[in-house]
């Protein structure tokens, strides 16, 4: 895999190129190009590639950082004893946040809104949409 340039690139001219002069170039820098057919996230993943080949990439520390941030819950984390209500065909649902982060629904305990919204509708949904804390909310 080539990772150091011949010639250098303006990452700034990328987002004027093509999808297949984008994947030549990520092919004659990094190898098999990715399989996205988007020419906006190419030329986006492949500025980000370029300049971690030129100035180093993330460093050991901060990937540690960004690990353990992933994983820490969010800061809009509902508290405990939060109501969630939703109306379901003509049902009542009311889910109740639990101090150990799980949420009681008809007195059982589940480990994510999402799985709470699969019990409810019998098919899969993004829990936080479902009870309406995302954008686009929206079954009938």
């Amino acid at each position: 895999m080539k990772t150091t340039a011949s010639r250098d690139i303006d990452c700034a001219t990328l987002g004027d190129l093509g999808l297949e002069p984008l994947r030549a170039i990520w092919r004659d820098r990094f190898g098999a190009p990715p399989s996205i057919r988007s020419p906006e996230i190419l030329a986006l993943m492949l500025a980000w590639r370029l300049q971690a080949a030129r100035d180093g990439g993330l460093d050991g520390e901060l990937r540690r950082a960004l690990r353990r941030a992933s994983s820490a819950p969010s800061p809009t984390a509902l508290t405990p004893g939060t109501r969630l209500v939703r109306e379901w065909q003509g049902v009542r649902h009311e889910v109740v946040v639990e101090p150990d982060g799980r949420f009681r629904h008809q007195e059982e305990l589940h480990r994510s809104l999402s799985q709470v919204a699969r019990k409810i509708t019998g098919s899969r949904w993004n829990g936080p949409r479902f009870f309406g804390l995302r954008e686009g909310e929206g079954a009938p």
